[in-house]
């Protein structure tokens, strides 16, 4: 009765958070109560005891806080970047007027930026360049689904560029050169499918567009560079950190937050309080998409519940007896996450597969990496990237999938099948 309870609420929420534009409920709110009322039926309807449910719970929030912190310390690392005018320095360099180059140009950078950041801030950037650089709007949505796909490609091959990476990596189910290089090479052509073919639809070029250099830029050049490169800096040393130390990757990137903070505040020391503000870790803390944290939070938290009650592992049971074909069972994780948050698919993946049956760096983890970050580009609400670019740019579903999908699925399906082939 209470696994049933459970199920049904969790379904419940899950169709909320799936239809959040229709219902008009944010999704961050539907995951907190769904989360919350999930621990509530396993608590007053089980038979554990308190003391084991509050034991697994706190549990459960243990693991989550790790995920939580590591995504609030690096997204206010990218905001700090952001405030000192430090992505000029990508953008600015970018002076082709060929569209079929610029494409080739704007692809490669995203999966990189990428790899680095993550997809969503990567795509954010890209998106405000190419608002500078291409005035016809249908051309520019072919670009900027070029965007998405290759910033969801980007970020599904390190521990830092995509949640759903981050996730296994904080879990313990992949390791940091383990992952960048089994998924490179898969990822990479997971991007470079619709490269190609996206580029036979770009004849000429570009008309000719001024791009605005007369904003007035908020920081000096040294402050913008010295931030720029420090911020990218620190993010890549979080693996390291964690390899030589193996500290949980958290301790690394407040640490990599604490440094910045620390250097931030040392070269503004000498502004009024008001300029101050504009490049202080206050203000960041206030620019990052806080509800998207609560989500995880609420979502994560219904998963833990689910995992208790046994209900996960007695459906991996369920699919290992009915599709039995691991690879299937992952790649159709990666389609579903083109419709439904990747999120939630890799928590209960990770949960209804133990690490004594599969290991670290096992051939699940790393495909399901692959596919869920993937699989998101396949529908424009399939992933963070996605939704911010039809946010920013008012790109309608049925365009892009009428436009890009098509493009978006190819590429999946090349990478996924060249990562089978590597592994045997």
């Amino acid at each position: 009765m209470v696994s049933t309870l459970i199920i049904i609420v969790f379904c419940i929420g899950y169709l909320c958070i799936a239809a959040e534009h229709s219902v008009k409920l944010n999704k961050a709110a539907t995951a907190l109560v769904t989360g919350v009322i999930c621990w509530t039926i396993y608590m007053l309807g089980g038979s554990n005891g308190i003391e084991q449910v509050n034991g697994e719970l706190f549990g459960h929030l243990a693991s989550i806080s790790e995920i939580l912190f590591f995504l609030l310390s690096a997204m206010t690392i990218v905001e700090l970047v952001d405030a000192h005018d430090g992505f000029d320095i990508i953008t600015s360099a970018i002076r082709t007027r060929n569209k079929v180059k610029l494409l080739w140009i704007v692809g490669f950078l995203s999966f990189f930026l990428s790899a680095i950041l993550d997809n969503l801030t990567t795509t954010i950037v890209m998106v405000s360049l190419l608002r500078k650089l291409i005035d016809d709007r249908e051309t520019r949505f072919y670009y900027i689904g070029m965007v998405v796909i290759a910033a969801n490609a980007g970020g599904a091959w390190t521990p830092i560029g995509d949640v759903t990476t981050t996730m296994l990596w904080i879990g313990h189910q992949i390791t940091a050169l383990n992952i960048m290089k089994e998924l490179f090479l898969p990822s990479l052509i997971c991007m470079i499918v619709p490269l190609v073919l996206i580029s036979f639809k770009m004849k000429g070029d570009l008309a000719a567009q001024s791009v605005d250099s007369e904003t007035p830029k908020k920081s000096s050049i040294a402050e913008r560079n010295m931030i720029f490169y420090l911020g990218l800096s620190s993010l890549v040393c979080v693996p390291i950190f964690k390899t030589y130390t193996h500290l949980p990757p958290v301790m690394g990137i407040l640490l990599a937050l604490g440094m910045l903070w620390i250097i931030t505040e040392m070269i503004h020391r000498d502004k009024t309080e008001e300029k101050k503000d504009a490049y202080s870790v206050v203000r960041a803390l206030q620019r990052i998409d806080v509800t998207s944290v609560l989500f995880f939070l609420g979502i994560l938290l219904a998963i833990g519940a689910l995992e208790s009650v046994g209900i996960l592992h007695q459906l991996a049971l369920l699919m290992n007896e009915k599709v039995g074909n691991l690879s299937i069972i992952v790649m159709g994780t990666g389609v579903a996450s083109a419709i439904v948050d990747n999120v939630p698919l890799v928590a209960a993946a990770m949960k209804m597969y133990d690490l004594q049956t599969y290991p670290p760096d096992s051939y699940i983890w790393e495909f399901l990496a692959y596919c869920a970050g993937t699989g998101g580009s396949i529908l424009i609400i399939g992933s963070a990237a996605g939704v911010a670019a039809m946010g920013m740019e008012q790109i309608s579903f049925g365009w892009y999938l009428r436009k890009i999908a098509v493009y978006a699925l190819a590429g999946f399906f090349a990478g996924a099948m060249l990562y089978m082939m590597m592994e045997g």
